[in-house]
């Protein structure tokens, strides 16, 4: 169900992805369905949760490398997975419709979380500059990644992740 779901979204828009045809397209009927969810959204948001499950950062270690590897994570799922081919419709959705609106920011509130609470226990523990804003240097270093999926450019190449957190977050110099 959940992947009819994804499926029906990436090819034929949020508006396609309606019970009736998710029920038909996964051969269920529409009562197993809504005895899992009480309708579209919750449906359409676990579907995304299932598909791309929130990057828990190791813990411990360099923070700089863990935001780095869970970066590159993000630049591979964007080049080729059914996660990325949604976002132009849910994006599309969130523009005319306020359920939509609701359901996109709350997935990129949930999928940005892990990210900036990394860039948060940098700061913390002296990694990352002092002044640096969590919540906005995720977006920054988000922003190309999906940008260029979004914008029909060559996908972000992973290797050029490391190039990215080395412009946006300069190393912290520690006094000796």
């Amino acid at each position: 169900m959940l992947e009819a779901t994804l499926d029906l979204l990436a090819k034929n828009g949020y508006g396609a992805v309606t019970i009736e045809a998710v029920a038909a397209r996964s051969g269920v009927a529409k009562s197993t369905i809504y005895r899992h969810w009480p309708g579209k959204v919750e449906l359409i948001l676990d579907a995304f949760h299932e598909l791309k499950p929130p990057v828990a950062p190791p813990a411990g270690g360099d923070v700089r490398e863990t935001v780095i590897a869970v970066l590159e994570n993000l630049a591979r799922v964007v080049v080729e997975s059914t996660w990325s081919m949604c976002l132009p419709s849910l994006i599309d959705a969130a523009a005319h419709d306020p359920e939509a609106r609701k359901l996109h920011g709350r997935i990129s509130t949930e999928g940005r979380r892990s990210l900036v609470d990394l860039l948060a226990v940098g700061v913390e523990r002296g990694e990352l500059p002092a002044d640096l804003d969590p919540e906005l240097m995720a977006e920054a270093l988000v922003g190309p990644i999906l940008l260029r999926r979004l914008m029909s450019l060559p996908p972000f190449d992973p290797a050029q992740v490391r190039g990215l957190v080395d412009q946006l977050i300069p190393p912290v110099r520690r006094e000796s």
